[in-house]
């Protein structure tokens, strides 16, 4: 007979303990770990089943059946991996009103041109909201099906009579399984419905984009179980005070994960950025003082952005430090180098304000060299030209450490016109020609470029 034992299991992230806890070790979360009776069987007693269907040589499966189906949205289908693949789920996750909802609609009227259908389950708005909103985006089509239904067996009916390619669920934590327990937006309420969508999807090769909600902490709402169930996790990030969205790949299995879409939030809808560069760039008529350009990786793009600094004196003991878009701790490094090792005396007495350009958030060390000779800049009133792009990490002995992908950098800072660049002098890289090249070793040699080597000085 088989035997039952009694466990411990947090209903977030399933970590089983041996006895009752009241926060899970794993996760972290109150209250989420509760007994469960599981039932100890032995392979003796599991009798052979025969399968539906036999089992195939992988030579013999057809590869076409899960070629990915282009959206006509080239920055959603860089972050997915070509396109939406039939029979796969996709979680979008975003904060409340960065523009979930109208990007999917976005996507669901390219669908619709393809001469697909798509079905759009509301369980957060009425009907006639979405329309409404389709209407301002130019979202309408006869191809696309519109219902607005929280009960999942009712869902299930609209798939069989519309019988759609595509199938939007905005959101997840909205509907509610009439079979499973507790509430509604619950960790078993919220497991039972994607269970179920995903088997929708893997037995009628309906391809499934559910909206997922976020906690403040930025994290995915719900069972971590959840994202193991679903075969693409995808975040939207965007910034209330910027038109600018990003949809950065946390989770493929059919592309990579580390990619990003650029976006822009306008009255009439989202449109794509292909080139996002641009907005991360001040467009001036001279070289002005406290000014660098840098080459960021976000994922496997290159971004190209402006950090500007400002430099004033004071007699306060504690001089002010003032950041927006770059990270406080690494600025905090990069001053105290740049103080004692690069000979800036004056910025003990010198309050520093540092900004990005258009929002740009920009956390990797791969900055911390534009950083520095910004604040030079600034300090000593020596324009850096628009022309030169300054990419290298900056240690606490002062040296100026490679970093990852210089070469792609350096394309993409050539594709835009730029002409000089400031590297690490250990790079190895093939870099691309047509684009001057200045290595230096440490801060010293970065900031004494213009008098230590007028030929070749960038400022």
């Amino acid at each position: 007979m088989a035997k039952t034992k009694s466990s411990f299991r947090c209903t977030g992230c399933g970590h089983q303990v041996p006895k009752w806890v009241g926060r899970c070790p794993d996760c972290g979360e109150w209250g989420t770990v509760g007994e469960v009776t599981d039932v100890a069987t032995s392979s003796r007693s599991t009798a052979a089943v025969a399968p539906s269907s036999p089992a195939l040589r992988i030579t013999e499966v057809d590869a076409q059946t899960s070629a990915a189906i282009p959206t006509g949205i080239g920055e959603l289908d860089r972050v997915l991996g070509r396109g939406v693949v039939p029979g796969s789920v996709i979680l979008l996750a975003g904060e409340p009103g960065v523009g979930k909802s109208t990007l999917l609609l976005e996507a669901v009227k390219h669908w619709a041109a393809q001469d697909r259908t798509a079905l759009y389950i509301t369980g957060e708005e009425s009907a006639g909201q979405v329309r409404m909103r389709a209407e301002r985006t130019g979202a309408v089509h006869p191809n696309v099906y519109l219902a607005a239904e929280t009960d999942l067996a009712t869902i299930l009916g609209h798939v069989d009579s519309v019988a759609p390619s595509l199938m939007i669920v905005d959101s997840v934590q909205t509907l509610v399984a009439s079979g499973a327990d507790g509430v509604t937006g619950g960790v078993t309420q919220i497991r039972a419905v994607t269970t179920a969508l995903v088997s929708l999807a893997k037995n009628r090769g309906v391809a499934v984009i559910l909206v997922g909600h976020v906690t403040k902490e930025g994290a995915v709402a719900g069972p971590r179980s959840l994202e193991h169930l679903v075969d693409v996790v995808l975040a939207f990030e965007g910034d209330r005070h910027s038109t600018l969205r990003m949809v950065r790949g946390v989770k493929n299995r059919f592309g990579a994960a580390d990619e990003v879409g650029c976006f822009e939030q306008r009255d009439d809808g989202i449109h794509q950025v292909p080139d996002p560069s641009g907005i991360f760039l001040h467009q001036r008529d001279s070289d002005v003082s406290g000014s660098a350009t840098l080459v960021t990786m976000d994922g496997k793009r290159a971004l190209v952005g402006e950090v500007q600094a400002l430099a004033n004196g004071t007699e306060m003991n504690i001089p002010r430090r003032a950041v927006s878009g770059l990270d406080m701790n690494r600025v905090s490094m990069v001053l105290a180098v740049l103080q004692a090792r690069g000979g800036l005396k004056q910025i003990a007495k010198s309050e520093v304000y540092l900004s990005t350009v258009g929002g740009m958030r920009v956390t990797e060390p791969a900055a911390d060299l534009a950083i520095a000779l910004a604040v030079y800049s600034t300090v000593k009133n020596q324009p850096i030209p628009q022309s030169t792009v300054v990419i290298g990490e900056v240690g606490l002995g002062g040296e100026v450490r490679r970093v990852s992908a210089v070469a792609r950098r350096l394309a993409e800072a050539k594709r835009l016109g730029f002409r000089e660049a400031i590297i690490p002098a250990a790079t190895d890289e093939e870099l691309p020609k047509g684009i001057r090249i200045l290595r230096v070793a440490n801060i010293g040699d970065a900031v004494g470029l213009r008098t230590a080597n007028p030929v070749d000085a960038p400022f």
